[in-house]
């Protein structure tokens, strides 16, 4: 999707006006006294702002139409809520109101349902994050943050882990000589132990060395668990004839293991 030129919402974007920071200053002013059209001139000219924060949530699955106009709901909030006095860029302020109404509107269509309470209590929880933040200069505690809002701290940790976002294993981590390295690959599979994993090696290594029906008679007597009868019965052979080949084929095996 390119910045230059993308059509969304019937919006062809390489049309859209480009403003300069003064010229964006007068018209927040006319807006903010009830100019309707300088608020159209000044949501028109931001709308490339939204798309370049969109794409962000390209692999969401999510339609981009969608988030192109939950994004412009976002605009208009932090054009509407924009303090002129402080000394921060327009763009600035109003990507993260953009990214916060998209990831609002990806929870509440999200198939794993949130209750509402529990949305609640991670938002003021965000809040309270922030005021505590700005007043001590670091992130503070969940410890910190449940002690201001007077709630136990199980249930601050269990709400903010409700509202995260669903993270794909095949996700890209980071860039790595122009390789992606995903998620998966940063995953240690706690089931299967080191020991495990070379044991199971060498076995295969080992089985590759016998002959067609000595390894077909172990792979059903060790990993189908059937009895030296029931392998007797299915290849024609006696259970005597299944134990000698089972305990040579074992024998044969210990040599490369």
């Amino acid at each position: 999707m390119a910045l230059n030129k993308v059509e969304i919402c019937g919006v062809e974007t390489s049309t859209l006006p480009t403003l300069s920071h003064e010229d964006m200053q007068a018209l927040m002013r006319r807006a903010h006294e009830g100019d309707g059209e300088a608020r159209k001139a000044l949501i028109q000219a931001n709308l490339r702002l939204v798309l370049s924060v969109i794409q962000r949530f390209h692999n969401r699955g999510e339609n981009m139409d969608d988030l192109f106009q939950v994004g412009c709901i976002g605009l208009m909030k932090g054009l509407d809520n924009f303090d002129m006095s402080l000394n921060v860029r327009l763009s600035t302020y109003c990507v993260p109101m953009i990214i916060g109404e998209i990831r609002r509107y990806l929870r509440d269509n999200n198939a794993v349902r949130v209750s509402r309470s529990m949305r609640d209590t991670a938002y003021r929880a965000l809040r309270t994050r922030e005021a505590l933040s700005t007043q001590s200069g670091r992130e503070p505690t969940t410890a910190e943050i449940a002690k201001e809002m007077k709630l136990p701290e199980e249930e601050v940790v269990l709400s903010l882990e409700a509202i995260q976002d669903p993270v794909s294993l095949f996700d890209p981590v980071y860039q790595n000589n122009g390789d992606a390295v995903y998620l998966v690959d940063q995953l240690r599979d706690e089931r299967v132990s080191e020991e495990e994993w070379v044991r199971d090696l060498s076995i295969n290594h080992a089985m590759a060395h016998l002959q067609d029906r000595e390894r077909h008679i172990i792979r059903q007597r060790y990993f189908q668990g059937r009895t030296q009868m029931e392998v007797a019965d299915e290849i024609g052979i006696s259970q005597a004839q299944v134990s000698r080949l089972e305990k040579a084929a074992l024998q044969q095996m210990r040599k490369y293991i």
